[in-house]
């Protein structure tokens, strides 16, 4: 039993500074423990996905299966008729395919999808999808949301120096102006459009994007949409924020 109260004082230490992660001897001195028998544990909690460690890093942090769990029990909370209302308002007002993204240590997964049968772009990205928060409009968004030193890790591994201040510069600007939009590098024509979603704190949970082709559509038509896409992230992250 001491095991488990260890592995889950552990994570309750990962959680309360989630995404930031630790060195071994980090870790140690928050949860208070030796660093020696701490090893031990994070050995065995990392074969069984309760946390994980970068290979480059070394660093620790969650792991995926408290995700996967949160997943399974997905549909018995209370999420769909608190989310889906404002997911669908948002694809029926764009008719466009709308995305939930969630943040998941330096990457993101696409939790959910709103397709709309309108719309006449028919390749869209899968439930699951995971990638780099350093990569697409809806995960620079969450990143530019999110704590600075976790931020300035990411950016380091992850961003030629040569780019780097063009880099903090626009998640600055995402951050002001409350949205990204940037084009598919792969067909032309076609945008993802997207807004954070935030807890009480001003903490990053998530965000709402859309994907659509924006090539002909008149300056007004495009604000208003950028405007319907904030929008549904303010109410989604006041809902969410009520319901936690």
């Amino acid at each position: 039993m001491q095991s488990i109260d260890r592995a889950m004082h552990i994570v309750k230490v990962l959680i309360q500074h989630y995404p930031n992660q630790f060195s071994i001897t980090e870790l140690a001195k928050e949860c208070k423990l030796p660093a020696s028998s701490l090893h031990r544990n994070l050995n065995a909690m990392i074969k069984h996905e309760m946390i994980q460690q970068d290979p480059k890093s070394k660093l620790y942090g969650l792991g995926n299966m408290w995700l996967e769990y949160g997943l399974i029990v997905y549909d018995t909370l209370d999420y769909v008729s608190v989310l889906r209302p404002e997911l669908e308002n948002l694809m029926r007002t764009v008719e466009a395919t709308v995305y939930l993204s969630k943040p998941i240590g330096t990457e993101s997964i696409i939790i959910e999808r709103i397709d709309c049968i309108n719309q006449t772009i028919r390749v869209h990205d899968k439930l699951g999808l995971r990638t780099p928060l350093y990569e697409g409009a809806a995960n620079l968004t969450m990143l530019a949301h999110m704590p600075p030193e976790f931020v300035e890790k990411v950016v380091i591994e992850s961003v030629p120096e040569g780019e780097r201040t063009a880099f903090f510069q626009r998640l600055n600007r995402i951050k002001i102006d409350g949205y990204e939009l940037l084009q598919d590098e792969q067909n032309d024509g076609i945008s993802f459009i997207a807004s954070p979603i935030l807890n009480h704190y001003g903490g990053v949970i998530g965000a709402v994007s859309i994907k659509l082709n924006i090539s002909n559509l008149e300056d007004e038509t495009l604000k208003g949409i950028i405007d319907e896409v904030i929008n549904t992230g303010n109410k989604i992250s006041w809902k969410m924020g009520i319901k936690n």
